[in-house]
């Protein structure tokens, strides 16, 4: 990152059984460790329903209460209940593409159930907001793809940034 400001993080895990204290919530958990060890500040923590309208309105409120990064765990695949993205576009004003371009790319590598991965990124005002898969394998593998770029976007979204040209020396 090129200030001293810790980027504010919201985790969301999307995940009816979860949310019912059916199954425990592994993902947001290792969410929380990486952003913890990044030096970021995580926020908010909450587990809400596989349902459109409620992950819409938690990225929404996670928005407005001025979290600059919304890292989103479940929903992401083709299961009838997995609205994750669709909940995700909705919100955001602008898309990130690159992040989950980068997320596949790289996860192909690693299984070929990668490409079936409908993960979203996107900004809505000073927000990002990353989707990623649901596993806690799959958490790290794909926070470790994209987390060099994350302080940056921030940073971009912050208007703190003089020079996208130059490499910082923390890359």
């Amino acid at each position: 990152m090129t200030n001293d400001t810790a980027i504010t993080v919201g985790i969301v895990t999307m995940s009816d059984r979860s949310f019912r204290e059916e199954r425990e919530d592994l993902s947001g958990p290792e969410i929380r460790k990486w952003a913890e060890r990044e030096g970021h500040r995580v926020v908010r923590m909450e587990i809400i329903p596989d349902e459109y309208n409620a992950i819409r309105k938690k990225l929404l409120e996670l928005c407005e209460e001025g979290v600059e990064l919304i890292l989103t765990t479940g929903g992401t695949g083709f299961a009838p209940s997995d609205v994750t993205p669709e909940a995700t576009l909705a919100v955001v004003e602008r898309q990130a593409p690159g992040f989950a371009e980068a997320m596949r790319s790289a996860s192909l590598k690693i299984t070929p159930h990668a490409m079936l991965s409908r993960a979203a990124a996107g900004i809505r005002g000073k927000t990002l907001i990353i989707n990623l898969p649901g596993s806690p394998k799959a958490v790290r593998e794909n926070l470790a793809i994209i987390e060099k770029a994350i302080p940056h976007a921030v940073d971009l979204l912050r208007n703190v940034v003089s020079d996208c040209g130059s490499i910082s020396a923390s890359q």
